[in-house]
């Protein structure tokens, strides 16, 4: 019996189809996922997560420690004293998670009121900037909890930047820190993702004063309302 041998095979056509159908189901693909987005909601969780873990370490200190000093390893004296920073030029701080390295913030506005502000105003490297000894961004003596510090060091912003370090702005992605000489404290973090600033805006519903932050902390007044810090 005679056969005939046949080859089959896709067509030209046939294979522009496939390759448009792919493309158009990658292009959904992306649109869906939005890597992008993806990537800022991965950071403010750890942002959330890092508010959270330093408001547990501070709640920790000042109910374990006495004298309580929220302002340095030993010293009250860059905390806001009373209800503004009125009066405070050269001693009321704010404390950013930048280390010094990548140099010392010089803004010296908050809601219109002239102070002191300093990014790391101790540190002097990457690697100190995460002290727990009062040393590092966050100017308390974690070390002091007996016991020892219950973290192993400061969480920094993962993105943490400051365009101009003479006029930082809400939209700069770094850690904020403040204290009052009443012994309470504000820390503060902007988030940059759709689904936690629009969708599920974690910073209006935080119970601070300032919805361009997550804040957390005891005083939740304390850096203001402003957008210029």
């Amino acid at each position: 019996m005679n056969r005939k041998n046949r080859k089959s095979g896709f067509t030209l056509l046939e294979l522009l189809i496939v390759i448009a159908i792919i493309a158009i189901l990658a292009v959904a693909l992306i649109v869906v996922l939005n890597p992008a987005e993806t990537l800022k909601k991965s950071r403010d969780v750890q942002r959330i997560s890092d508010m959270n873990t330093l408001k547990t370490a501070l709640g920790l200190y000042t109910t374990s420690v006495s004298p309580v000093y929220l302002g340095g390893a030993a010293s009250n004296a860059s905390c806001q004293v009373g209800a503004t920073w009125v009066g405070e030029e050269g001693t009321g701080l704010i404390y950013y998670s930048l280390d010094a390295t990548t140099g010392n913030i010089t803004d010296t506005t908050l809601d219109a009121t002239t102070f002191t502000s300093t990014g790391n105003a101790q540190a002097a490297t990457v690697a100190a900037n995460g002290l727990t000894d009062g040393t590092g961004w966050l100017p308390v003596n974690f070390d002091a909890i007996g016991g020892g510090s219950p973290i192993s060091n400061l969480p920094i912003d993962p993105t943490n930047t400051v365009t101009v370090l003479t006029a930082v702005a809400n939209t700069d992605l770094v850690y904020r820190y403040a204290c009052n000489s009443a012994l309470t404290y504000e820390i503060d973090a902007p988030l940059e993702s759709t689904a936690y600033t629009s969708t599920d805006n974690k910073m209006a519903k935080d119970g601070g004063n300032n919805t361009s932050y997550y804040e957390v902390g005891t005083s939740l007044k304390i850096l203001g309302t402003g957008t210029d810090f």
